[in-house]
């Protein structure tokens, strides 16, 4: 839910901040007021669309500054922030990390809807009649979810078949091209390590002399007669002596008496490396050999010898496929069919739970409807299973809202037969119908009051306030029924002169009574005034 928006030099707002109640929240004002203003800033907030009309004449950047907490106990403040600069260049953070606008949408939009005349397009879309139905019924999580892993693994089988079949049907060329390259292979059957380990041998064994010479005649400079050793331990015998005069001297004879058994142990292996010298010239002649075969490998095949190793797996695996290509086959042809079958029962119970789930729904909304005083329109839900071929993860069959503004008339749908002013009263009765199932949290009405009056914009009123008991609802509001049973209120006016500007203020006590008289008679009189604190009151 949101915390506080904070609006700086969007349309007529120099500076503005609301802080919505965590129940019911409206705005009242003028019509021209600059109420619109306040739906462009949350429009910002969730990542739709913006150009250069949204900054305020004269400023630099329109900017929307967000704080909101997620109702999930786990999860940490989020705080949004997006800048429109008088170019129409946009830029949002979110946490202070640089982000995309389309990042800003999947992080903040799930968390806040606009429920305005012209943001009910997702009703008007059969698509998401499915989601809604699902959620209300909770399928999402157990049929549904069965459904979408049953049609994942028989897509995935599907693919698996397809690619046997082309490999089955590889060319002539292609095959006899892997037969060359596996019998070629095969014919070296090199080991992993392999080259690396005979080139290394290689090279030690074709400097064989060298080697030996160089590392006995390091063991004789070392240890030999009149060696380093030899040098070492004269020294020693010396500055031992001479310590005995000066007790200054005797840590140098200690640190040449451990370089001692460092230079002993370096002649040792020394003399060690030169008796291991042995390279007879058969084992030479075997090793090159063998260097030879492999990096004839390594030309074909390569140029490196996993490159090689590569190409005798791919070679193999395909040499086997086709080798084996009608047993293959048959079995990911069963495979696929105890997929198709499992997919099939997963279907049929996704499309029974929505079938018995539908006209349950569609009362629940129709209930709301009636207290929204519509008099006998409803909203019919209807589930038509799909052809197999026109599934898909939204589900196998359709879930079509229809709406009937009379008993006696045929339902059709909503885009075609609703108003604006109906189908946002529908939208209001799914909501209220949804309560805490619905995955929004705050709800942001734009004026679904317009053209309501009477008792039924008390209807409306209550319903609204019963909403507010699952979500954070802010509304855009003519109406003092509704202003009557927020938690928050807050006042949208517009300064006179030549440069207007959009004012938002909350307002409480005789300012509020004032407020909800204006809503009622257009001016604050005597009997407007009373009547206000009569209805506050309630």
């Amino acid at each position: 839910m949101i915390d506080e928006i904070q609006v700086k030099d969007v349309a007529l707002i120099r500076e503005a901040s609301l802080s919505p109640s965590p129940g019911l929240t409206v705005l009242t004002g003028e019509t021209g007021a600059g109420k619109t203003a306040l739906v462009s800033a949350v429009k910002l907030l969730v990542g739709e669309r913006a150009d250069s009309s949204y900054v305020r004449e004269g400023a630099k950047n329109a900017e929307v500054r967000g704080r909101l907490f997620p109702s999930d106990p786990a999860a940490e403040e989020l705080v949004a922030v997006r800048k429109v600069s008088a170019d129409g260049r946009s830029r949002a953070t979110i946490n202070g990390t640089m982000a995309s606008v389309s990042e800003l949408a999947r992080t903040v939009g799930p968390l806040v809807e606009l429920c305005g005349q012209h943001e009910y397009q997702s009703l008007l879309k059969p698509a998401e009649h499915g989601r809604i139905l699902d959620g209300w019924a909770d399928l999402e999580s157990t049929v549904g979810a069965a459904f979408r892993e049953a049609l994942a693994d028989a897509r995935a089988a599907e693919a698996a078949l397809e690619e046997m079949r082309a490999t089955a049907s590889a060319s002539n060329t292609q095959l006899e091209e892997a037969r060359f390259t596996l019998q070629q292979i095969e014919a070296v059957n090199p080991e992993g390590g392999e080259y690396e380990e005979t080139r290394d041998w290689l090279a030690r064994a074709e400097h064989a002399e060298v080697l030996a010479r160089n590392s006995h005649g390091a063991a004789e400079a070392l240890s030999g007669d009149g060696g380093a050793l030899d040098a070492l331990n004269t020294a020693i015998s010396l500055i031992e002596e001479a310590s005995r005069a000066d007790e200054s001297l005797a840590p140098f004879a200690t640190t040449l008496r451990e370089t001692c058994f460092v230079v002993e142990d370096v002649a040792r292996d020394m003399a060690g490396y030169c008796d291991s010298i042995d390279f007879d010239g058969e084992s030479l002649a075997a090793a090159q050999e063998r260097m030879g075969q492999l990096m004839g490998l390594m030309r074909s095949f390569g140029p490196t010898m996993e490159a090689v190793f590569e190409r005798w797996d791919a070679a193999a695996a395909l040499v086997g496929l086709i080798d084996d290509a009608d047993e293959n086959l048959a079995r990911a042809e069963a495979a696929l069919d105890e997929i198709d079958y499992k997919l099939a029962q997963a279907a049929a119970a996704y499309d029974a739970a929505r079938a018995e789930a539908a006209p349950q729904f569609a009362a629940a909304v129709n209930e709301v409807l009636g207290r929204l005083e519509m008099g006998t329109a409803a909203l019919v839900c209807t589930v038509e299973p799909l052809p197999r071929e026109n599934w898909s993860a939204a589900g196998s069959a359709s879930v079509v809202f229809e709406f009937k503004p009379g008993a006696s008339m045929q339902p059709r749908p909503l885009a075609r037969i609703a108003s604006g002013g109906e189908i946002s009263r529908v939208m209001l009765a799914i909501k209220v119908a949804l309560g805490a199932k619905d995955g929004t949290e705050t709800l942001v009405f734009d004026e679904v009051d317009a053209g309501v009056g009477g008792s039924t914009a008390n209807a409306l009123a209550t319903v609204l306030a019963e909403l507010a008991d699952s979500h954070q609802v802010i509304a855009i509001t003519h109406l003092a029924q509704v202003a009557v049973l927020a938690d928050a209120h807050y006042t949208v006016t517009k300064t006179a002169g030549d440069a207007p500007e959009t004012i938002l203020a909350p307002v409480t006590g005789d300012a509020r009574v004032a407020e909800v008289a204006r809503l009622l008679s257009g001016t604050a009189t005597e009997t407007s005034l009373a009547h206000a604190r009569e209805l506050l009151r309630q």
